[in-house]
């Protein structure tokens, strides 16, 4: 364990008082009413005090205090004395949810099937996934909206209904929105997307969920985490040059891998964090979702206290500042750590990560020679720019001054280069303040604010089936991911960087060291630019006809329609218990198929064109695993029907064979590889091989929300205690549980072994290991959590 010690702790601000950045180079700011976005300080900090004497006054981490004062029951978590980072469940009270248009769907129809009349917490609907990006801002959003009316009719009279606040498409993406109008410091919050962390840039912990864990906080249900482990990432030094927050989580990114973050909260302390602004560190956090993390955080700083004021949350900033007097809002002296990773940001240098992978760092001046030596063309396609990610104002300036810079050299981009705000507040105080022109001037177009490209919602129409590189600011870079061209190789690196490379059309320009060549023949190299963190006169709020009504009444007598007919939308029927009156051991059940390598939730369930399907669960599933690879072969969505009726192919497509396997009443299992289920928090990953007849899937490992997502939906996930095991279970194998009933029935030692019979009539067993706990298993024996709560609801 690695201590926090009073040298390395001094960036917090340990009291208000102390707080001495003030906005007076700003235009005076509006204060809205913070009463439902406050958080209840007095009681968090009670509930703190009261678990400093059950852990005998132990120093905590930051993120320790955020957890445990957020604990429903104090007593119930934390008894025992022993060990609870890594070990114990914690049953937790959120404060706040937040669902985006395409995950919100599936959640929505969870929760109407609970049968309450209202959120039991602050609940919002952003409407952000599904506005594809063709030609620009304006055309986009209203093609966008007439061809998704059908779902938006349905997301805004279920948020009338339950008293749901509904930001409308063209409002912005929901990361940048929570962090503008409902994140606060020491608060605890779910939202139904993996980048939900992005809030923590304010101090909080803010967790990507499924569906169905965002519809226990809207039930008043406790929230059911594992402790994560608490990695310390200390920052000294200063950023300078090209160097910004989006090049320390990238290089992080290659120091952890995609994997070093599971199960962990990255929090982040030392001088280096008291130099950067809100919606830097806000980037920080949003990106710590590739490296598995439960959630990124840092401490209370000046910059968030002058992001609050900037943003109409004074009330809310003086609140935070009376508990960061009280030592609330920063690690104690002497806080343990599980790991301390070090970090000197002066010594930072730009970073470009992939492609296909977010963890794949190059520095910038060895990027060139990486793309030489991999036998690439030398050749940018497009520049991308925007996404949850680096959407800000600090961000958008930024590259504006690079724009400024060629513009007065007389140079234009060379490469399809867009924009994206992160909000209407964003674009509008962009447009005031000439930025939008300014990109526009060199060659930008300026898409909707929403997701656009970065989630797959790009209509590209060149470079279809060729392989070429893209360039992107955005935070995931997975095949086919983009523009749905599998051949594209999408390289992560600042908004800056891609900029500049926009300019220049070569990936292998450096702006720090090379130059361009102006008509006139002369040389010119741009300066690094320097971005402005918060606007001199202040945001403009722009089209508040997108936004919702702040704490609206639920209207019980509205009526939420869905077509008998829709395509689009479909009542969920709940799943049944795998268990008969056979006992609590599953049925056999036949291996569909083993996969192969890296196996993301966008292997599982591809987004793009399928987020239309969202909340229609048939039809979504029609996408199942379709590029997934098959271990037996190589070939991608293609599984083997070993018990196939006379006519019926050998092989046909994986969601084919599933629902062959669904039609005979035959349960399945999948064997999967390493980080089985990473990157998004789709749930869909979860309930299409739920829908097909999927009992439980074996890895060699999960990612996280992956994991809790199958549980939720009453697939039971078991981990290969050898991982040389996967190799010796394949396709039309049975596999039988032995140990799980004594699991169920409470003795929580018992060990869960699987009995293989090989289609060669070869019979072994196996041994897994499990993270199930007690609430789990009961949400497994009903068929799923929901049908657990309700059972406990009637």
């Amino acid at each position: 364990m690695k201590t926090l010690s009073t040298t390395l702790r001094n960036t917090a601000l340990a009291a208000g008082p102390t707080l001495r950045r003030s906005l007076a180079t700003h235009a005076p700011f509006y204060e809205k009413d913070c009463s439902s976005i406050t958080p209840p300080y007095a009681q968090l900090i009670g509930k703190w005090e009261y678990v400093r004497e059950l852990l005998n006054n132990r120093p905590l981490t930051l993120a320790e205090k955020i957890l445990y004062s957020h604990l429903n029951d104090p007593e119930k978590s934390l008894s025992g004395g022993g060990k609870i980072r890594g070990e114990s469940y914690l049953q937790l009270t959120p404060q706040r949810v937040a669902m985006q248009d395409a995950s919100a769907q599936m959640a929505l129809l969870q929760f109407m099937s609970a049968g309450l009349s209202q959120c039991a917490v602050p609940t919002s609907i952003h409407c952000d996934h599904l506005i594809q990006a063709i030609d620009g801002a304006e055309s986009d959003l209203k093609r966008s909206i007439a061809s998704n009316k059908e779902v938006f009719d349905f997301l805004e009279s279920a948020a009338r209904k339950y008293g749901i606040e509904f930001w409308k498409p063209g409002s912005g993406i929901i990361h940048q929105i929570v962090l503008e109008n409902y994140a606060a410091p020491g608060m605890l919050m779910l939202g139904t997307d993996s980048h939900t962390p992005n809030a923590g840039g304010l101090g909080l912990l803010a967790i990507g969920v499924g569906g169905a864990d965002a519809v226990d906080a809207m039930t008043g249900t406790p929230w059911e985490l594992k402790a994560p482990q608490v990695v310390g990432i200390h920052l000294t030094g200063k950023l300078s040059g090209w160097a910004t927050p989006k090049d320390l989580i990238l290089h992080l990114a290659g120091r952890l891998t995609v994997r070093g973050g599971t199960g962990r909260i990255l929090e982040y302390f030392g001088p280096g964090v008291a130099n950067q602004s809100c919606t830097g560190l806000a980037t920080v956090a949003n990106m710590g979702a590739e490296v598995g993390a439960t959630t990124s955080t840092f401490p209370y700083t000046e910059n968030m206290r002058a992001y609050l004021n900037a943003t109409g949350r004074a009330p809310v900033a003086r609140a935070a500042d009376k508990a960061a007097s009280m030592g609330f809002l920063n690690a104690d002296e002497g806080a343990e750590y599980d790991e301390v990773i070090e970090i000197n940001l002066s010594e930072l240098e730009p970073t470009i990560n992939g492609p296909f992978t977010p963890d794949l760092a190059t520095p910038l001046s060895k990027f060139g020679s990486f793309v030489k030596e991999q036998g690439w063309k030398d050749e940018l396609s497009a520049g991308l720019i925007g996404s949850c990610t680096n959407s800000s104002y600090e961000d958008m300036t930024r590259v504006a001054e690079l724009a400024k810079q060629a513009k007065a050299a007389g140079l234009v981009i060379k490469v399809p280069f867009l924009c994206t705000p992160g909000s209407e507040q964003i674009r509008a105080t962009m447009e005031r303040d000439g930025v939008t022109n300014t990109l526009e001037d060199v060659g930008a177009v300026v898409l909707a604010n929403a997701c656009g490209p970065c989630i797959g919602q790009w209509k590209r129409d060149d470079m279809k089936g060729e392989e070429n590189a893209i360039l992107t600011s955005f935070n995931r870079n997975f095949k086919s991911r983009n523009d749905g061209n599998q051949l594209t190789m999408n390289f992560l690196a600042s908004p800056t960087i891609v900029t500049a490379m926009a300019f220049s059309g070569s990936l292998s320009f450096n702006p720090m060291t090379d130059t361009l060549t102006l008509p006139s023949g002369k040389p010119f190299r741009f300066a690094p630019p320097a971005g402005q963190d918060l606007p001199t006169e202040g945001f403009t709020q722009g089209n508040t006809d997108y936004y919702p009504s702040p704490t609206p009444e639920p209207q019980p007598e509205t009526e939420v329609i869905i077509r008998p007919d829709s395509q689009r939308l479909e009542l969920l029927e709940p799943f049944q218990s795998h268990f008969g009156d056979k006992g609590l051991e599953l049925p056999p059940l036949k291996v569909l198929m083993r996969v192969r390598g890296k196996c993301t939730t966008d292997h599982i369930s591809a987004a793009g064109p399928w987020l239309k399907y969202k909340g229609h669960l048939t039809n979504i599933s029609e996408n199942l695993l379709i590029t997934a690879v098959n271990d037996e072969g190589g070939n991608v969505n293609v599984a083997f029907d070993h018990d196939r009726a006379a006519g019926e192919t050998e092989t046909d497509t994986i969601p084919a064979v599933a629902k062959r396997f669904k039609s005979r009443n035959q349960p399945w299992t999948l064997v999967v590889d390493d980080n089985y289920g990473e990157g998004s928090a789709r749930e869909h990953a979860a309930l299409q091989p739920r829908f097909y007849g999927c009992a439980m899937i074996v890895a060699r490992s999960f990612a996280r929300i992956h994991e809790t997502n199958l549980k939720k939906q009453g697939v039971l996930p078991l981990w290969f205690a050898d991982k040389n095991d996967y190799s010796r279970i394949g396709s039309g194998d049975v596999v039988e549980t032995i140990g799980l009933a004594d699991l169920i029935e409470g003795q929580q030692n018992a060990a869960v072994k699987l009995k293989v019979t090989k289609r060669t009539g070869e019979v072994f067993e196996i041994v897994t290991k499990h993270t199930m706990s007690e609430d789990q298993l009961k949400w497994f024996r009903a068929g799923s959590a929901l049908n657990f709560i309700r059972s406990q609801m009637s």
